[in-house]
């Protein structure tokens, strides 16, 4: 078997998990639980927003032109008709030279076309004294200006943050259209592995990626099915496959890439299945295989932390926001001046772990088995694959972490 079936750049690996992605089906939720979950189809306005014209602060409905010019030194002169009463529309209309109280969320009397702010006016008997003049719609939410009856309010595929609820709950969205969480296996593979809760002894390490992964699955919307530490063992290896492929979404396999004599996860994942790539253009995780058993993608990740989340971020998160139907957009970025020489191979996409403070981009060079990268730093810097690096001073894209 050779090293690598080939090594494909990792647009083609992205393309291809694409390809292989199935959305999952589904369901409503109630709001209360609906926060954080994807929406499976557009949200509509049942209601015009604001229903009604209406004040955003405590102050005096006025007519703007009776402000004109009004200042600390010679105030506007308004007389005082009354209070506007919250939930009741109001029966005296302003005319020119008046004013009523209203309170935040009040409706806007009829003649009136402004609000001025009540810290600008000083109450005189039945008379207020206005300090600061306004203009025409100031300090008031027109009505529908928020959303119209019929609008789409939240679209398909958003992941709904707290902020949204409020929305959904303003349009009378009780029961929230959302997509199934996925179910993602994550199988950690080979004998050297031991739990979290064991002392290491010599050639032994903790199973950290299984936390990683499942961290990484979590945070996109996703549920982690973890089956724990699977032995260099190809049939219990099988077994563990045949049993997260039949109940899960996906499967995400730990260790399961390099190229050894003991290797088997690419021969069992093609006898079970295909192998559609293994081998990306990426430093690090080039061994990472992206195949397919019964149906289900499977994805063969190295076993070094490091080279571990930056598939996660280049690829792996294609397959998840792709399963969920998110919309997700490209991860936050920023631009920095890095701090000294980053060389690079040509033909191969790398991501080198930075620390970003003060606008400055400082690489921290390390093998990827190596925990003090990931720990240390806050944002990885891409070298495109037809590139041979990027000098020091340069002006660079950080994806944050």
């Amino acid at each position: 078997m050779s090293l690598f079936l080939s090594v494909v750049p990792v647009s083609e690996a992205v393309a291809t998990v694409h390809r292989l992605t199935v959305q999952v089906p589904q369901e409503t939720v109630p709001l209360a639980e609906a926060c954080g979950r994807v929406l499976a189809a557009d949200v509509h306005a049942d209601v015009d927003i604001p229903g009604f014209t209406r004040s955003v602060m405590d102050g005096y409905a006025v007519r703007a032109g009776d402000t004109t010019g009004a200042g600390d030194a010679v105030p506007a002169i308004l007389t005082l008709r009354g209070r506007i009463q919250m939930g009741q529309t109001p029966d005296l209309p302003v005319k020119m030279g008046e004013c009523l109280y209203i309170p935040t969320g009040g409706i806007l009397p009829e003649g009136a076309d402004a609000i001025v702010m009540a810290e600008n006016t000083e109450p005189f008997g039945d008379e207020i004294l206005v300090k600061k003049p306004v203009a025409y719609g100031e300090n008031v939410v027109q009505y529908n200006e928020d959303f119209k009856k019929g609008e789409i309010v939240l679209p398909r595929g958003r992941r709904l943050s707290v902020q949204d609820t409020g929305v959904l709950a303003a349009v009378g969205c009780a029961d929230v259209p959302v997509t199934i969480r996925p179910k993602i296996g994550i199988l950690s593979t080979g004998n050297e592995l031991v739990p979290v809760t064991e002392i290491p002894r010599i050639g032994q390490v903790r199973d950290v990626n299984r936390y990683v992964i499942a961290a990484f699955v979590r945070d996109h919307g996703c549920v982690p099915v973890t089956y724990g530490i699977v032995k260099d063992d190809r049939a219990i290896f099988e077994a563990a496959l045949a049993r997260a492929a039949g109940e899960c979404d996906a499967v995400l396999i730990s260790g399961g890439s390099s190229k050894d004599d003991r290797d088997m996860a690419a021969a069992v994942i093609a006898e079970k299945g295909e192998v559609l790539i293994h081998g990306v253009a990426i430093a690090p995780g080039k061994p990472t295989i992206i195949g397919r058993c019964g149906g289900v993608p499977v994805i063969g990740l190295p076993g070094h932390p490091a080279a571990t989340f930056v598939v996660l971020v280049a690829i792996v998160r294609h397959l998840l926001d792709d399963m969920t139907g998110s919309a997700v957009p490209e991860p936050v970025t920023i631009t920095a001046k890095l701090a000294m020489n980053v060389p690079s191979t040509k033909g191969r996409e790398d991501y080198i772990r930075v620390f970003v403070k003060d606008g400055i981009a400082t690489p921290l060079f390390g093998k990827s088995g190596l925990l003090n990268t990931l720990a240390k730093s806050n944002g990885v810097l891409r070298v495109p694959a037809g590139s041979e690096g990027f000098e020091s001073g340069s002006q660079v894209e950080i994806i944050l972490w």
